[in-house]
C-alpha cells in the first residue's frame, strides 16, 4: 500500500469544523461516539484535571477510564502509513507531533492524511 490507498475522509465535527478538534473527531471515531458526547466528556476530564481538554494528560486519562492501554511504535520514526498498512485490524489512536489521528482497520480516518508523519506513541483497547 502506498499514496492515498490508506486514508479515508471523516468529519465527526457537526458544524464540518476541522481546525482545532483533531483529539475530539478522532477519538469519537475510536470510540463509536458522536462529536458532542466526545467533546463533553473531554472538556469534564479537563475540568476534572485542571486543563485543556485536547492536553495529552486529558485524553490520555479519558482513554484510560474507557480501557485503553498506551503503547510505543514497533520500531523508531514509523509512520502512520507504515503503521496502518501493519495494522490491518483494529482500531488505534496515534499521538503525532501536533495531531492525533484514529486509524481504523488499516485505514487513516480523518480530515486529512497525515500518512507521512511520524508516530510518537499510540493507544489501543485493552
Amino acid at each position: 500500500m502506498t499514496g492515498n490507498s490508506t486514508f479515508e475522509y471523516y468529519n465527526a465535527n457537526r458544524d464540518g469544523k476541522n481546525v482545532g478538534d483533531c483529539t475530539v473527531r478522532a477519538i469519537s471515531v475510536a470510540l463509536d461516539q458522536d462529536w458532542d458526547t466526545t467533546y463533553w466528556g473531554l472538556c469534564w476530564e479537563g475540568y476534572l484535571a485542571a486543563d485543556m481538554p485536547s492536553g495529552n494528560p486529558v485524553w490520555g486519562k479519558y482513554l484510560r477510564r474507557k480501557g485503553w492501554r498506551r503503547y510505543l511504535p514497533e520500531y523508531e520514526d514509523m509512520t502512520v502509513q507504515e503503521f496502518a498498512h501493519e495494522h490491518p485490524y483494529g482500531v488505534y489512536l496515534l499521538a503525532l507531533d501536533t495531531h492525533i489521528v484514529c486509524v481504523f482497520d488499516g485505514r487513516i480516518v480523518d480530515t486529512w492524511n497525515s500518512g507521512g508523519k511520524t508516530v510518537l506513541y499510540y493507544w489501543m483497547e485493552d
